[in-house]
Parts: C-alpha cells; structure tokens; sequence
C-alpha cells in the first residue's frame, strides 16, 4: 500500500513515463509542476499556448525548453481543443489545466468531437497525506458535484476505489458520511448511504467495502467508535475513502484541512477517459506535482485494464 505522496512517486517511477497535455501552459507555477515532473521522470509534457509567452516563462524559472514540444496557439478556447485533443488521440495519457477559465476547460474536456467525455458522470477525488495517519486518505467529492444523486454516489466511490487502487490501496474500505450513524428519513443523505452499502453488499458496488451511514469520527478514528460501541462496524476506524453528502460538507473539510493542517494533497477528475488534471491557481507547485503524479498511476492502470 502507497501510504505517503513520497511512495507515489516512486510508484510512479515503476511506470513507463507518461505524457501531459497542458492547456493555455503560459502559467509560472503551472510551468514550474512540469519542469519538476520531467525532472523527476513522472511525466513528460507537450504545452499548449503562446509560445512567447511559455518560452519568457520557462526562461525564468531554468527549463530547459528544447525538452519540451511547445504547440503554439494564443486563442484560448482552441489551445483547449488542441490540447484535449492530443489525448483524445493517445498522443499524451493526462490533460491539465492551465491559465484559462475553469468553464472553458470542462467545455474541452466534454467537447463531442474532440474531448474526454465516457457518457458518466464527472466527479472529483482528492487524495491527502496527513500527519498521525498511516494511510492516504481519499475524498469525493469537494469540488464538482455540488448535490449528487444516489446513482451519482455510487460513480463517486466506484471512480475514487479505482483511484485508490492505483495508489496500491487492495479492497478499500468506504465511509458514506453523514451527521450521525443511523438512518433517519428526514436526513436524506442518511438513507442513501444505507443503501449504498446494500449496493455493495449485493455485488452491485464491487472491490470494496462500503458502509454508512457513518459519522467522521467513527470512520477514521477506533477510539470513536469505541466510546460510540461501533467497533463491530466494518469500516470502523479504517476509512481509506470518505464520501461526502454534498458539496459545502466535502468542500469545508477539504479548505480546513489545507489551511489549518501541515498536510500534502493532490486531486483530479474522474468520470473521463483519461486523468484529467483541475487544480486550482491558487494551489501550491507541491499540489500540482502531486496531481501529475496521482494523474500518471491512475493513467497507467487505466492502460494495462
């Protein structure tokens, strides 16, 4: 099992080096994730922008620009197109965004003609490293689906147990959160999650276990569960994947986190035919590199299934 970032990368570096389509690449911290990617041998890039611009920038910061093919397209919208479509054509394994518009980038990745779309639901897996924990921990979503359906949940952890698997995490154990552990039909989400884990107790949700609902306690920590008598539930204390009832409860978690804990993350979209690469300006280089990493064993799993 991968239980840091620092083993993800060298997960990765068992792969055959992979490679990233960048759109609108004239991003200095965007530049800086794929200069340290090629340098650690995670992934190679192709970039996709203005030229001028990418090559004033990759002169500040020490790349090498003769490592890189650089696509030179100023128009925004179709330096997307251009981008996404090197790998819709198996030209490159991943797709990251650069500096362009969040809406103009998913409308590249959704573009019928040229983009990654597979017919479900996208959605967001977002992996943390954190202190006192002996594991990676995996959420979803806290960024995409803002109100996601009992059939969207069941995508949610389908697409973030392939995620985890990737990362060397065998037969995850699944926490579907809520408010508390029991059902009460005037908390939906607390319904959902109960058939969720009858879903996948009958085989229709398969290479995990999943039980809910759970509160978060009982699901990372066993003296919780302890003090709560839940240490007979199955995902007691062992949560590898914890899934959020909505947006605003998956979000606030995530922000906290990485704003009051010394914690590592990464994260990307699923739901895609390849591993596509949604971080945020105002992620850290760290948090980008990490993304390509993550990005780069979830392209390999999905090349050898």
């Amino acid at each position: 099992m991968t239980k840091n970032f620092e083993g993800l990368l060298s997960k990765v570096n068992e792969c055959e080096t992979k490679k990233l389509a960048v759109a609108v690449a004239q991003d200095k911290p965007v530049l800086e994730a794929v200069k340290l990617a090629k340098e650690r041998k995670i992934a190679d890039a192709i970039l996709v922008g203005d030229e001028e611009q990418i090559r004033a920038i990759g002169a500040e910061i020490g790349m090498n620009m003769d490592e890189f093919k650089i696509i030179d397209e100023k128009d925004v919208v179709e330096a997307s197109l251009k981008a996404v479509k090197l790998v819709h054509d198996g030209e490159a394994d991943m797709y990251m965004k650069g500096i362009l518009p969040t809406g103009t980038f998913l409308k590249s990745v959704l573009n019928k003609e040229v983009g990654l779309r597979t017919g479900k639901p996208l959605s967001h897996v977002c992996v943390f490293e954190i202190p006192g924990f002996d594991r990676l921990l995996f959420l979803t979503d806290v960024a995409f689906m803002p109100y996601p359906t009992l059939e969207e949940k069941k995508c949610m952890i389908e697409y973030t147990v392939d995620v985890a698997k990737a990362c060397g995490v065998d037969d995850p154990k699944v926490a579907v959160l809520a408010a508390l552990e029991t059902v009460n039909e005037k908390m939906p989400c607390t319904v959902d999650a109960a058939e969720l884990s009858r879903m996948q107790e009958a085989g229709e949700i398969k290479d995990c276990i999943v039980e809910g609902p759970l509160s978060m306690d009982i699901a990372l920590y066993k003296e919780a569960a302890e003090e709560k008598g839940a240490l007979g539930r199955k995902v007691a204390g062992d949560a590898d994947i914890l899934v959020f009832p909505d947006i605003h409860a998956g979000n606030l978690v995530y922000k906290t986190m990485v704003h009051m804990v010394d914690c590592k993350n990464g994260n990307i979209l699923t739901g895609t035919k390849a591993p596509v690469i949604l971080t945020s300006r105002s992620d850290s280089v760290e948090v980008k590199i990490n993304s390509i990493a993550l990005a780069a064993v979830v392209a390999e799993q999905m090349k050898n299934r």
